[in-house]
């Protein structure tokens, strides 16, 4: 096989398994719109104009910004094989780092100053609180599923506290921190509507991509992901990858929450979640666990949530279809995966024992005959 013909395959293999879950949900989802009585060219159709037209576009840009974020710290766990599922709770740990202690740093500091300690401090938090379900995986074998949802719950009801106590806006009946300033918040790029998160997200997620993919770490923490025991014996020292992947993950979610607050909303209800991580966590399988790849699949979901929640209400929708699309994305993603792991495989109708024991010789088989 040629070189050209395996690249081409690949490419092929990238595009049933990446795009087609997307395009298959689209069409189920416009056949749901079609049984509820709305119109699913309306609301496609509202999504183009609400989400990209005009200067839509540049709303769409800047929500990438903290999804990305919170893609690229998702990706780290989960290159590991750490099922970091409190990214909701780590994200509005972050936010309210910024909303805050914002109105009290940028009264006293420059903003450009008070603007590096707030992400700092934020990425330090959402690292300290990943500690718990760190250490239990580490030391005890604890499955962090559990754990991390279980601070991701801890993790909502103190930043409730917080924003109903010490960081709540006095000049207010609604629970609310008080509101930054507009030359407090983060800059614009020249010309746009669009805040500088957008470009530190993109940032991250080229210097995510290669320090994963380039660099002797990332070989770490794919040896880490493929087996632990494996680690070991190459002197990797689990305990440590466990803390570090879970402090580096969650720190990067963290800082989303961050960057969200200082770059869009400005300040933060009690009770106030959007949930990114549960819109994005597909994403991150359609990309493959790769930074750079989850850019585009972001970029689709950003423009879907922004020109959706218009169309929605436009078409009869409730707004909460959008996660109707998500959960179809994932239902189809994991339909072809275990389709094309079928065929991979081969012999599929066998026992996975007695598969085993036909499939290795044709293999070694193969290898002689290559030689």
């Amino acid at each position: 096989m040629t070189t050209e013909t395996t690249t081409a395959a690949r490419l092929a293999q990238g595009f049933v398994r990446s795009v087609v879950p997307v395009l298959l949900a689209l069409v189920v989802a416009g056949l749901i719109m079609l049984a509820m009585g709305a119109s699913p060219l309306d609301f496609f159709a509202g999504v183009w104009k609400y989400g990209i037209t005009g200067s839509n576009w540049q709303r769409s840009l800047a929500l990438m910004a903290p999804l990305l974020i919170v893609a690229i710290g998702i990706i780290v766990a989960f290159r590991g094989q750490l099922w970091n599922l409190g990214y909701n709770g780590q994200y509005l740990l972050g936010a309210v780092v910024a909303s805050g202690l914002g109105p009290i740093l940028f009264a006293s500091m420059p903003a450009a100053l008070a603007t590096v300690i707030i992400f700092l401090v934020a990425i330090l938090t959402g690292a300290v609180w990943s500690l718990v379900p760190a250490i239990l995986k580490a030391r005890y074998g604890t499955n962090e599923i559990i754990t991390s949802l279980v601070m991701s719950f801890i993790a909502v009801g103190v930043v409730n506290l917080l924003i109903k106590g010490v960081f709540k806006d006095p000049n207010v009946t609604t629970p609310q921190t008080t509101v930054i300033g507009d030359t407090e918040l983060l800059p614009y790029i020249p010309g746009t509507q669009i805040h500088i998160g957008f470009l530190i997200a993109i940032a991250l997620a080229f210097l995510g991509q290669y320090v994963l993919s380039r660099t002797s770490f990332g070989l770490r923490i794919d040896i880490f992901g493929a087996s632990p025991q494996a680690a070991r014996h190459v002197g990797l020292n689990s305990t440590w990858m466990v803390v570090l992947l879970f402090a580096l993950s969650s720190g990067l979610i963290a800082l989303a929450g961050s960057i969200d607050i200082l770059g869009q909303f400005t300040y933060q209800r009690a009770d106030w979640d959007p949930r990114y991580g549960d819109a994005v966590m597909p994403l991150v399988f359609l990309a493959r666990f790769r930074p750079v790849a989850a850019i585009p699949f972001v970029a689709f979901y950003a423009v879907l949530a922004t020109g959706g929640t218009l169309a929605s209400q436009q078409a009869g929708l409730n707004v909460d279809f959008l996660l109707v699309i998500v959960g179809l994305i994932l239902l189809f993603m994991t339909i072809t995966e275990f389709i094309g792991e079928r065929r991979r495989l081969g012999q599929s109708y066998l026992p996975a024992g007695l598969r085993r024991t036909i499939v290795q010789p044709f293999a070694r088989t193969s290898e002689r005959t290559s030689a």
